[in-house]
């Protein structure tokens, strides 16, 4: 399995084109637009340099990476060779059931398809092919180059076989892959949005301000980063899809996404993708908390 296809080429998707291509993989980059492809490509150079500069890799790396990337508008042309797809689209789930009837039509009989989904039912995607044994969940973290665990989630069909072939892949990604079954938010947002949710829930009840909410979960649990830092940078849009599907499979108030995240995002205000969440992320103020009281 030399050929890859990743649909998508936003922040996660580049990510995945970027890690299959470093390890040797040709790979087709799939998006609708030309003005997506290219976005996705320059970030894909600019964290080569980075890990060029930070002497992780070398120029020639860098280039040969790069070498190993194709890009098209085309889903038919991206996967006609391809081993492997893994769709990364936006996480809507009409949206990747579509792409996933599309790809079962146009790609080769023995192509396994998985998606990068952080929190809808493999099963329901597979549900919608001709393949169901050979649809499979790949969960990378972000950012992709970095970040060591891929969550693969088997749906009610998916096979051993393929199970078995994602799980040796994503070591040869250098990564640590971990099995999981098919529930709502599988493991890594079952865990974390419900923690998000609270930290935003704690902030909408005024129990403290941002900073504080932040600080404390980073001192007090070791945390990186502060979870609604965390909110902004996932995307605060995609924390309440995550949420929302969740709260529909299990339909459990626990679950329910806080008023204010709800606001928060039909107001625009995104994070990092929009230039403000909780945190002001313009050129002037380098992530500094947002002034406005959110309670």
């Amino acid at each position: 399995m030399k050929n890859i296809a990743v649909i998508g080429a936003g922040t996660m998707g580049n990510g995945i084109a970027h890690t299959f291509a470093q390890f040797g993989y040709k790979v087709q980059l799939i998006d609708i637009s030309e003005a997506s492809l290219k976005r996705g490509m320059d970030t894909i150079t600019k964290n080569l340099d980075r890990m060029v500069a930070k002497e992780k890799i070398t120029e020639e790396d860098k280039q040969n990476t790069l070498d190993n990337l194709y890009t098209t508008t085309s889903i038919a042309k991206g996967v006609e060779y391809a081993g492997l797809v893994v769709e990364a689209a936006t996480e809507n789930v009409d949206l990747k059931l579509n792409i996933f009837r599309e790809l079962d039509e146009v790609c080769p009989d023995d192509t396994i398809l998985a998606t990068n989904t952080s929190s809808i039912s493999i099963t329901q995607i597979g549900a919608v092919t001709s393949r169901p044994d050979q649809v499979i969940g790949m969960h990378f973290m972000n950012p992709v180059p970095v970040m060591k665990l891929v969550e693969i989630i088997r749906g009610y069909n998916t096979s051993d076989e393929v199970t078995n072939t994602i799980m040796e892949l994503s070591k040869k990604l250098n990564k640590i892959p971990v099995e999981v079954n098919d529930y709502p938010g599988f493991v890594a947002n079952r865990i974390l949005m419900p923690m998000i949710n609270e930290s935003i829930e704690t902030l909408y009840n005024g129990v403290a301000g941002v900073y504080e909410i932040d600080t404390v979960m980073k001192l007090g649990m070791a945390h990186p980063m502060g979870p609604l830092q965390l909110a902004d940078f996932i995307g605060l849009d995609v924390c309440l899809s995550i949420l929302e599907v969740m709260y529909e499979g299990f339909k459990n108030p626990k679950y329910a996404p806080c008023p204010l995240l709800v606001n928060m995002v039909r107001a625009g205000k995104l994070g990092v993708k929009s230039g403000e969440g909780f945190y002001d992320y313009s050129e002037n103020r380098k992530a500094e908390v947002v002034s406005k009281q959110f309670a």
